[in-house]
This record gives structure tokens, sequence and C-alpha cells, in this order.
């Protein structure tokens, strides 16, 4: 009941903080809208995967890792990005992110896509090579936020196996199936860029 209460007070404090939004930032682009559902396709490939680097990393049998892989895979799409990207959100905002600086330098460029990525401003005509590197940005707390949280499951469900060398096989995984992630979210840039609308 506490982490539901809890649950409500933060989901409240993200409304109040966007309807206090800087007016200039117009609506944005809220990038869990964007990376969640494809991280939602890719749950299943996800999981497979860092069951099979599980198995080999610890020796065993990959199907005997499948449903504490599955379940923590679950929990951290479903509860830890959400979660990290709302942290983001009002970490953007309260450290004036939602303000419109432009784009006319690099180093403007660069805030743009990183400190202001969890939500977008939105520069209509630059939008789309925006979205893809953000989304590529975001991959790094979505990364540790996934580990940390599928770190103690899979343990929890192998306690045949040494605690250490467990958590390592999982962090290893989740390198792994980042590394896809990131592979896609590469050739959407580069995509973007080849295919970049005319001026």
């Amino acid at each position: 009941m506490r982490r539901l209460h809890n649950m409500r007070l933060l989901m409240l404090g993200i409304s109040a903080s966007m309807l206090a939004t800087n007016a200039s930032a117009d609506a944005g682009v809220p990038m869990l809208f964007v990376t969640f559902p494809s991280m939602l396709l890719a749950l299943i490939p996800i999981v497979l995967l860092e069951v099979v680097v599980l198995g080999r990393v610890m020796k065993q049998g990959a199907a005997s890792f499948a449903k504490s892989a599955a379940i923590a895979n679950l929990v951290s799409t479903i509860v830890g990005i959400p979660l990290t990207w709302m942290a983001l959100v009002l970490l953007e905002w309260m450290t004036g992110g939602s303000a419109a600086f432009g784009l006319s330098t690099t180093f403007q460029k660069f805030l743009a896509v990183t400190w202001q990525a969890p939500w977008l401003i939105p520069y209509e005509k630059q939008l789309y090579w925006m979205v893809p590197t953000a989304s590529l940005f975001l991959l790094l707390p979505f990364f540790f936020a996934s580990y940390l949280i599928e770190a103690p499951i899979v343990t929890r469900f192998r306690r045949d196996m040494p605690r250490a060398q467990l958590r390592a096989a999982v962090f290893r995984a989740n390198i792994a199936s980042y590394a896809g992630l990131a592979t896609f979210n590469l050739w959407w840039l580069v995509w973007a860029l080849n295919h970049a609308p005319k001026p």
C-alpha cells in the first residue's frame, strides 16, 4: 500500500510539473511514448538473447534462465523504464530544461538531445534527427535501471548459484541486449539523416 501511495504521489507531481512547464516549450515530445512501444516489441527477442548470455556465462542450460529472465525483463520494462523516465523528466524540468534555448550552436544541439532528451523541445523541423538521437542517449540511464531491477530478481530465482557471479552475468546480458537496442537506434539515426526533409 505504501508503494502504491508513493506511486500516486509521484504521478501527481509529474502532472503538476506538466501544468507548470514553461509555455515556450509548447507540448514537446515525451520520449517515453516514442521508446516504450519499441521496447515492448523488442521484449521477446531481448529475453531470448539474455537467456542465451546467462546460460553461457553461468555454464548452465539457457532454458533454466527463461522464467527468471522473462519476469525480470517484464518488470524492468513495464515498471523500471517508465519510472526512470519520470525521474529524468522531473530532473530536466527542475534544472530548467523545459525552456527552449535554440539549436544555433553544436553545444545547444547537444543539450537538446541529452539534458532535454526525456521531454524534447518541439523544434519541429529538427525532430527527424533529434528523436532517434535522444532515444539513443536515453538507453544509458535505462540500461542501469534495467540492471538494478533485473539483477535482484534473477538472483532471487536462482539462489542455487553464486550471487556475485550471477549479478555479473545479468550485467553482461544487459550489455548484450542494450547493444542491440543501440544498434537499432544508430540505424534509425543514420536513416533519418539520409532522409532528412529538404529545407
